[in-house]
């Protein structure tokens, strides 16, 4: 793995704001490489306040989208709420679909089929909602590309209004009105929002237009945090106060549905890391094994006893969506071992009997073995269907573009997205794919990178150090959890291989010269056990969590990597 060392603040800076918190130099190090270099700063970034969202109205075409579903509201219109099969569509579906149900009865909600009817807007969902006598579909988390979709409504006498944060194509759909913040003609302050975070900010402009208190949207933020911690949007600005209230609201009074998962997995205080591996799988289980209403169903579902219905059967998608991906990782691995000797900068694999559900997870194992660009192939009716997915720093999207002339259709983010294209192209395909990322990508980035925020001494973790740490949650991209590097360490002698299989690599260390001894683990690092065998001086690559034994609590080094 390759070390990287965040370059130092301005010191400065650090002793000025260090002084203005009361903080030692290593927190505020922290900060200011955050960007947060002032008291105020570091007031919104500690407390963040929900008096300091954007006003919603400063998105561009708000004041439409709120009009026409007013209007909507009071001429008894039927409304559909349309959005994506992954969290963060089911979360805004969801979301506007039983806000609108506190407004008027007639709201229908809709996710496409991932197999029958694919990504985004789909055809047979208009045909649905003209069959239905639906005048206004609000799309979520999708549409910004269905210009001949939002056409083909149109006709139908059906307007759209679309809330998505993908790029925009060249050019917008002709609907009603289109809510995205990455438009260029949007002037909105903050870019990242996820789409139940669009999505939030449409309720917030109804709410307001409707003289409601903001204390009505409190009960949505669980959905929004969720979507922000599954779909990998940053959380900085705006998103870091709406993940914050929203993981408040997760563990002090969650909705019924999230209630019901967590009785299943038996977890009581949420992280983000928690809603990332528990929550976000288990929503995403319904659209990758059976269908993504499910998952809506559940998370709107009031009533305990049947939410824990939904949650049982959701718990089920996921142990069947947990063994078949296991399966494919096995062939797609074999596949990869026959390549291996050819030198590639890329990895595809194809498929024709692998669940289309559950690629993409493929593809992000793949990477996280071989760390490489990643597709993963697989038969979705008479054409072929991907995942893709990428390595930290390269951008697997724009790589796609370059290839499109292969491709029917594409769509997705800089390090994950999904493709469709004619079987008779794949060889195509594949070989313009290895030769775009072979002449783009610096060869650096194909090294596991671990950035490391700070180097410090043992002696610096102290109660105080820790306790101020937890308060930089929650964590994510733009915020990721601190990783410090420390030398001259060594084991006092209990050092060894733990779990079935000896995998993870469990020691107590000391730093030379310094006072303290810490407990340190390294999930899936038992190989490394010489590194600190015979009482070897190494240094390690680590962040800070807390070990709680026998009612003790203690905090721990979660090892990431080290070397002699």
């Amino acid at each position: 793995m390759r070390w990287t060392l965040k370059p130092k603040p301005n010191s400065l800076v650090v002793n000025k704001l260090a002084g203005e918190l009361g903080v030692s130099p290593a927190i505020a190090k922290l900060l200011v490489q955050r960007g947060i270099d002032t008291f105020e700063a570091a007031k919104k970034f500690f407390r963040p306040s929900l008096e300091d969202l954007h006003d919603p109205f400063l998105m561009k075409d708000m004041d439409v989208a709120v009009n026409r579903i007013q209007q909507a509201i009071a001429s008894e219109e039927n409304i559909m709420v349309y959005g994506d099969y992954d969290v963060d569509g089911a979360t805004s579906v969801a979301l506007m679909s039983s806000y609108l149900k506190t407004l008027t009865p007639n709201v229908a909600t809709y996710i496409p089929d991932r197999y029958a009817e694919g990504y985004g807007v789909s055809f047979q969902g208009i045909d649905f909602a003209s069959d239905n006598e639906i005048s206004l579909i609000i799309a979520l988390d999708c549409g910004i590309k269905a210009i001949d979709k939002v056409g083909y409504a149109a006709k139908k006498g059906i307007d759209f209004i679309i809330c998505d944060h993908h790029w925009p194509g060249e050019a917008i759909p002709e609907a009603v009105a289109v809510l995205d913040p990455k438009r260029e003609d949007c002037e909105y302050p903050y870019k990242e929002l996820c789409g139940c975070g669009v999505g939030f900010k449409l309720i917030q402009a109804l709410n307001f237009k409707r003289g409601g208190t903001p204390e009505v949207l409190l009960p949505y933020l669980d959905l929004v945090a969720t979507a922000i911690g599954a779909d990998i949007v940053p959380i900085t600005g705006e998103n870091r106060i709406l993940a914050y209230h929203g993981l408040n609201v997760m563990n002090v009074a969650p909705r019924t549905g999230f209630k019901a998962i967590l009785a299943q997995v038996k977890k009581e205080k949420l992280t983000m890391s928690d809603v990332v591996f528990i929550i976000a799988p288990r929503i995403n289980a319904a659209g990758r094994m059976k269908h993504g209403l499910h998952a809506v169903n559940l998370l709107t579902e009031e009533d305990e006893a049947t939410a824990l219905e939904f949650a049982a059967e959701i718990e089920n998608f996921n142990s069947e969506r947990k063994t078949t991906d296991k399966e494919i990782t096995v062939e797609a691995l074999a596949q990869i071992e026959d390549l291996k000797e050819q030198g590639r900068n890329t990895t595809v694999v194809y498929q024709d009997n692998w669940h289309k559900g559950v690629i993409g997870i493929v593809a992000s194992r793949l990477t996280e073995t071989y760390y490489r660009p990643t597709l993963v192939f697989t038969k979705s009716g008479e054409k072929l269907a991907a995942s893709a997915r990428s390595v930290k720093g390269f951008d697997v999207y724009n790589a796609l573009e370059a290839c499109k002339e292969h491709i029917e259709q594409f769509g997705g983010h800089k390090y994950a997205a999904g493709l469709t294209l004619e079987a008779s192209e794949y060889e195509n395909f594949k070989a313009r794919f290895e030769s775009v990322v072979s002449e783009t990508i610096d060869k650096r980035l194909l090294i596991p990178e671990i950035s490391v925020d700070a180097e410090i001494d043992l002696d610096e973790i102290t109660p105080k150090f820790f306790r101020i740490l937890k308060q930089f949650a929650p964590f994510g991209p733009g915020n990721m959890t601190p990783v410090f590097m420390t030398q001259n360490l060594t084991d006092t002698g209990f050092g060894k291989c733990v779990g079935a299989d000896e995998a993870h690599l469990k020691c107590q260390v000391k730093q030379q010269g310094k006072l303290g001894v810490f407990d340190m683990i390294g999930f899936g690092l038992g190989e490394k056990f010489e590194t600190i065998s015979l009482k070897k001086t190494f240094k390690a690559v680590y962040s800070l969590d807390e070990n709680e034994w026998n009612g003790n609590v203690s905090i721990q080094l979660r090892l990431r990597d080290m070397s002699e």
